[in-house]
Formats: C-alpha cells, structure tokens, sequence
C-alpha cells in the first residue's frame, strides 16, 4: 500500500495578517500605563474607545473611526470617573452607547452625542452603584438589550437591568456570589444560557447566569487558567494560562465535562498573558500575548486534534491590548475577517491588523462570510429576566444588502428621537439619513417607521476627517473610483438580470397564447 501525507484541506490555510499603513493608524494616544489584563480598548464600525493616562482620575478617549493620524493632545475625553478606568465596552445593539468599570467602585453608562465628542462629557447616562471594591470586568449581554454584566475585586458577578428610567441604579437585578477570588474574565455561549468564569482561585466555574446557579466546576492542578472562551455552539471551552512549570498554555474543555481537559497545549516560556480571540463564522482561535508582537491563530474542529495550527503574524512591534471590530464593520470586499486594533503604549500608536484570506475574485466570497449576529437584539432586557432564551439575530454582510434601520429607536429614552432615527449601524448609512431628515424627504421616515436603505461597505464622510496631506487625497480618490467600478458592475448585473426575466416572461406567455390555440 503506497503511502500518502494526510492533508486537512482548509479555506483559511493561507490567511495573512495585514498592519495598517502609518496614515491610517491613530497616533500620539496617551494610553493607560495601567497593568490589569484588559484589552483597554473598544471598537465598534463608528467609534474606537481607549482608555488613557491622565491624572486626577479616570479617563477614556472616544475617537471616530474614521479619524486616523496624529490625535489632537485637547481631544476631548470621557472624564467622569474618580478613579482609573479598568474596562470599557460597547453596547453591541447601539453604537453610540459605552460602559465603563473603574477603581472608584462604579460603572457608568455613557451616550456619545451625534456627531462624537465635542467637548469633555462628565455626566453619564446611567451609574450603578453595587460594588464594594474597584470593579474590573464588564460585558455586555450578547443576545438582550440593556443587560450589563460587572464584576470587581469583591468576588460578586452583579448583572444590572438598564433598561428602567432612574440615572442612578443601587440595585442589580442578580448577585453571583460563588467565587472565592478576583474573578479574571467572564464568556458565554451563543444565546447566554451559560456563563463561563476564570478566578485567581484557578478554578474554572460554568453557571446558569440568570439564577446564578454553579452547573460544573474544574479545578485542573496542571492548567492555572487565566481567560476562557465559550467556543460558540461547539459545545466546547477554551483556556488560556499556564503550566505547571509557569510556561503558556491553552487549554481545551468538554463543557458538559469539565474533569479533565480535551487537551493541552504548551506555548513558550513568555511571561505575558494570553487574550483569546474567537470568531464562531470561521472557527478560528487567535492567540495574542501581552507584550508579545506575534499572533497566533488556529482552527477549531468538533473532533481531534481539535486545534489545527494555521500560522502566525509576526511583528517587532508589541502589543499592550488589543480592541476587535465586530463582523458588521469590517471590509467584506478585501475578504477581510478579522481586524484587530492593537495598542502600542510607548509609542503612542492604535494600528489597525487586518486578517485576510487571500482570494483572487473582487465578488462577495459567500463561504467566509456566513450569515452573522446584527446590532438587532433578540429579547428585550423584561423578557431574558423573565426566563426567555434566543439566539441573535442574523444578518447578511453582503455589500448592497437591505438591512433595517439600527435597533436604537427601541431606546427611546436613551437620546431624542432625531438621533436615533440618524443612528444606523452600518457604515455609509448615516449620512443618508442626515440628508434626509434635514430635507424632510418622504423616505426619510419622518413619521418615525423602520425604513429599509442599502448598505455599502464606503466611508461615512459624516466621520471622516478631511485628508491631510496629498496621499491621503489620492488614497481617498482611488476609493471612490474603485466604490463607483464597483456600483457599475452591481447595475450591469441587474441589468442582465432583468432582460433575463423578460425574457422569461415573454416566454410563459407564447406558451400560454399556443395552449390556447
């Protein structure tokens, strides 16, 4: 029997990490010298959030996305909190909506205006007050809106219903009390009916979040876990952290058995932690060390080896934190898949890191961009309390797809309605609908109804700071030129489409008029 290699064919074999070139990177940020293992950045398709240093309290910084080179030193910041800002996040079902954890034992909710920040903001649209220590974790509900998850250096997990009139909230709706240390990082699964934890106790918990109660625990003496991941429907968690003999390591995890790990798998002997990073629509795992300049990413199956190593993108250049671009903000017509935003303190640098598959077609590439959690939320914050699970709800990255106006008019008291109605998730949206309502036009939507507008993956000039120098002119005109090659080809497919039908329809009725004779 002759013998043959064992090949694994995979579509993303070849995916290359691609850094931003100087003119689209974000320069001269102050960001924080703070050690937390946090990302200390957010990012959604309108806004890029850091945390920066400052003095006499904690600050953050919210930038356009769009507003790319040198950042002015009077930029105006987020300022309301009296101590460092440990965490920031963005709501996933309104782009204009942030929380932020800091050590003076508050989280607040805060509303960017319309057009970014013109000026320092200080008053918050929601604060919760709860924890007794500084708080160091928040995440957002995945699948409801206005359900905020907290935890801090009180060993509680406090979720909070947002969606109730008071500025001021002194009571959460649920107090997770079942961690002996500070807890290190929090993930659920897809419609969050699972609750996964790490804690300093190296213990790994998996809970029911609503009712808070412990469904499995592990307490593995080879793996310290120090992130964990719920790996979307896979029924499977991953672990970050180290060995025995303190080397970096990943772990994987049956999640209905939590005994002893699928496997394990030794890294290097780096002493920076490891930020776990996983897009369900391509099974993909990357791995970023803190202080590291290099990313690894793997592939994901069901069954062994479980990991499959792709490669790794390499760079001098090392990283404090990383922000990650949700799938409805990245760039489908580059085959783009994942962008990271890598923070670079000593050199005051955010650069952007594209992750992409090589395709030689410019059309939409449908097997790697499967349908994807939207900014629509699946329940309302009542009924999740109320026992309901749901998985998100999807949407089609195609460029030219109809997509419905963003979920921010179900917060109508979040904002006037003037805004929200202008409030779209989708780059290119905007600035539509800002002409619109200033010339009172009928699809406009002026009476306050969803309306259904086309989406393209363009800059939204709304945002976007004018070029500074003649490169930037250039690379803004090639843009255009290629988003206008690109609406032709889209008209000629429509038209070729309709003579098509026609011709169909001319059909069916001669074989009609012949039935008839």
């Amino acid at each position: 029997m002759t013998w043959r290699p064992q090949y694994r064919s995979s579509k993303f074999r070849h995916v290359f990490g691609k850094a931003a070139t100087k003119e689209n990177c974000y320069d001269s940020v102050p960001i924080t010298r703070n050690v937390q293992d946090n990302s200390f950045c957010a990012v959604n398709p309108r806004f890029l959030a850091v945390i920066t240093e400052c003095a006499g309290g904690g600050a953050f910084l919210v930038l356009s996305i769009h507003h790319t080179g040198k950042v002015d030193p009077h930029h105006p910041r987020i300022s309301g909190h009296k101590g460092n800002v440990l965490d920031i996040k963005w709501n996933p079902f309104n782009d204009f909506c942030i929380a932020s954890a800091s050590e003076d034992t508050l989280v607040k909710v805060w509303e960017i205006p319309f057009p970014g920040l013109l000026k320092n903001l200080t008053v918050p649209m929601k604060e919760l007050q709860g924890h007794s220590r500084r708080v160091s974790l928040i995440e957002w509900h995945p699948t409801a809106n206005n359900i905020l998850f907290s935890t801090g250096y009180d060993y509680q997990i406090m979720i909070w219903n947002l969606d109730c009139p008071e500025q001021l909230i002194k009571n959460p709706v649920k107090t997770i009390s079942h961690h002996t240390d500070v807890v290190l990082s929090m993930s659920f699964n897809t419609d969050c009916s699972l609750l996964a934890t790490t804690c300093k106790d190296r213990k790994i918990r998996l809970m029911e979040p609503r009712s808070g109660n412990l469904l499995r625990e592990a307490n593995c003496k080879t793996h310290k876990a120090n992130k964990v991941l719920v790996l979307g429907n896979l029924k499977m968690l991953v672990t970050s952290g180290t060995s025995r003999w303190n080397e970096r390591q990943v772990a994987l995890w049956d999640q209905d058995d939590l005994s002893v790990p699928l496997m394990e798998e030794n890294l290097d002997g780096s002493s920076g932690a490891l930020f776990p990073f996983f897009d369900p629509d391509t099974n993909m795992l990357y791995l970023a060390g803190k202080g590291d300049g290099n990313i690894r990413y793997y592939e994901i199956s069901s069954e062994k080896p479980y990991f499959h190593y792709l490669t790794e993108y390499r760079s001098i250049v090392p990283q404090k934190g990383l922000g990650v671009m949700p799938k409805r903000g990245l760039d489908v017509t580059s085959c783009e898949v994942f962008r990271f935003y890598k923070l670079v303190p000593f050199k005051g640098l955010i650069e952007p890191l594209s992750m992409i598959v090589p395709r030689r077609s410019e059309s939409y590439q449908e097997d790697i961009y499967p349908m994807t959690p939207g900014y629509k939320p699946a329940l309302t914050a009542h009924e999740w309390l109320s026992g309901l699970d749901k998985g998100p709800v999807l949407m089609s990255l195609k460029p030219g797809s109809q997509v419905e106006e963003s979920s921010l008019e179900m917060n109508k008291g979040h904002g006037n309605p003037l805004e929200t109605r202008r409030s779209f998730s989708r780059p290119g949206m905007l600035q539509l609908a800002f002409i619109q309502d200033q010339l009172g036009t009928k699809d406009g939507n002026e009476d306050g109804d969803t309306g259904r507008l086309s989406v393209s993956n363009g800059e939204d000039l709304a945002f976007s700071s004018p070029p500074k120098t003649e490169n930037e002119l250039l690379l803004r005109f090639h843009k255009q030129q290629e988003e206008i090659r690109r609406l032709r080809e889209l008209l000629s497919q429509r038209d070729v489409r309709i003579m098509h039908l026609e011709l169909e329809i001319k059909n069916v009725k001669n074989s009609q008029s012949q039935a008839s004779l």
